[in-house]
């Protein structure tokens, strides 16, 4: 069996071919009526030493109470980590409690394994046995990344073939950057190619509300193939709480938002193949770093819960002075002052930044006059120019970014109106998975946008993902777009490729 074929088994047996005589014993043992792992399997964060591993029990994923159908007690759940695909080394083996105050789910933290190499866990409860997934620990020194860039997957906008065809690539990570679930009810956000499947009853305004949106994505078989196939880093953006909302202030004034917001929080974290240190309360800390050994360190940014309001009431706006004032932030004191503080102490090759909102200045108006996005960067401009005297000091910065449901390339400035100002980083803008439905290429409108923003060079209206190599010497990237996504089965082709040279080493 090839390891794709192993992937993309919907599960696999658990004990060892010596003890297949006692599985018939084991398997009448159960007291769950069906597959409690419907919802798959996934990792994510790894280190030199271990990564996450998570999976929630959901023998009913779309039961209305959110529970996924699970009884109101605790289950233990088995788990095993190997270093081949058909389980003969067992390095790591444990057992933990799937509780129903966290919707069943388990996270994992392994620890004490060998850097750089791939492994591959699964888990078992009451007789049942999950899928297998592979996933690695980072390495030491600089040895080459190949990782995925991905964002904003509406699941009534069109099927997740971007999912497949970004597993069918089989990266050694892929880098979530928001937007991994929609709040809005059944139409509540139409796509230009109509509504390709139907979201569960109801916008997300409870706990049970996210839990069973959550489990609705994640029975996507397509979504589960990804998650299999590699760990995740992931961060939310907007819908996964509600469209736009900005620290503690709700885009639609909604009540209670504060309660509804560390609801969203509890269920993403549920769902996530994210540490538990990461959910404090009612704050889910999503900024960290992760390094690839010495060749690259992640900059995980969260763009949404300490910001600022939006300035001139959201939207994109002419005129707008209050973007420019100086004490605007949208990352807010704390995770400002822990960014400058790890991009100063780096010692990688290269530092990206995975974060959620368009950093490029961007004028959508064609002509004289100016209009600006300002959910975006360009709402908070000052901060943005600070920003980026940063990363001007920092060894080989590129920026990744989800949201816009395009692909762009740009270059980024500390004065984007002067044309001899220098290019302190690019910024590589992945399009949707599926938000806006079937993606397109109106050459026209492009030409006119790339020619208002000069700094910008590529953009694709078409749905895709990136997928780039990270070496000593440079970056490839290349843009993946898919033609269609109301229907299954589209080719994923590469749109466009750039190489981005390092130009310096770390600081001594």
């Amino acid at each position: 069996m090839d390891r794709r074929s192993f992937l993309a088994a919907a599960a696999v047996t658990f004990l060892a071919p010596s003890q297949q005589a006692a599985a018939a014993s084991f398997q009448q043992t159960r007291t769950l009526k069906s597959d409690p792992f419907t919802l798959g399997v996934a990792s994510g964060d790894p280190s030199t030493d271990g990564f996450v591993l998570w999976t929630r029990l959901a023998p009913n994923p779309l039961a209305g109470d959110g529970r996924g159908g699970m009884p109101s007690r605790g289950v233990d759940v088995d788990w095993q980590v190997s270093t081949d695909e058909r389980f003969s080394k067992i390095v790591k083996s444990g057992t933990a409690e799937a509780r129903p105050g966290a919707a069943h789910s388990v996270h994992v933290e392994v620890a004490g394994l060998e850097p750089g190499r791939d492994y591959f866990y699964r888990f078992k409860s009451e007789g049942r046995l999950s899928p297998a997934g592979r996933t690695r620990t980072t390495p030491t020194g600089e040895r080459p990344l190949t990782f995925a860039i991905a964002a904003c997957a509406h699941y009534e906008h069109g099927y997740y073939t971007a999912y497949r065809r970004l597993a069918e690539q089989e990266p050694e990570l892929v880098v979530f950057l928001g937007d991994y679930m929609y709040e809005y009810g059944p139409s509540g956000y139409t796509a230009l190619a109509g509504r390709v499947r139907t979201h569960t009853p109801g916008k997300c305004e409870t706990l049970a509300d996210y839990r069973l949106r959550h489990a609705q994505y994640k029975s996507d078989h397509d979504l589960q193939r990804a998650h299999a196939v590699a760990p995740w880093l992931v961060a939310f953006d907007d819908h996964e709480v509600e469209n736009n909302w900005a620290g503690s202030v709700s885009s639609t004034d909604a009540p209670h938002f504060t309660r509804r917001r560390a609801d969203a929080f509890r269920a993403y974290y549920e769902n996530m193949p994210l540490r538990r240190a990461s959910l404090q309360g009612a704050v889910l800390r999503v900024n960290r770093r992760v390094s690839w050994g010495s060749l690259a360190r992640f900059h995980l940014l969260d763009t949404r819960q300490f910001r600022d309001d939006q300035a001139c009431l959201d939207g994109v706006r002419a005129g707008c002075d209050e973007r420019l004032a100086s004490g605007r932030t949208l990352l807010g004191a704390d995770q400002w002052r822990w960014l400058e503080d790890g991009l100063r102490g780096s010692d990688a090759r290269w530092n990206l930044l995975g974060q959620q909102i368009l950093m490029a200045q961007r004028d959508y108006k064609v002509g004289p006059g100016r209009e600006v996005n300002l959910d975006s960067w360009d709402g908070y401009a000052a901060e943005r120019t600070r920003l980026l005297g940063s990363l001007s000091g920092t060894s080989n910065p590129v920026v990744l970014t989800g949201d816009a449901h395009m692909h762009h390339l740009a270059e980024l400035k500390t004065d984007f109106d002067d044309p001899d100002s220098p290019v302190v980083a690019r910024e590589l803008v992945t399009s949707s998975i599926a938000s806006d439905g079937d993606g397109y290429r109106d050459r026209t409108w492009i030409a006119e946008a790339l020619q208002e923003n000069p700094h910008i060079s590529y953009i694709d209206q078409r749905r895709g993902y990136l997928m780039a190599k990270v070496t000593r010497d440079d970056i490839s990237v290349d843009f993946r777009t898919l033609d269609y996504i109301s229907r299954k089965g589209a080719p994923a082709k590469t749109a466009h490729s750039l190489t981005i040279p390092a130009t310096a080493g770390p600081r001594a």
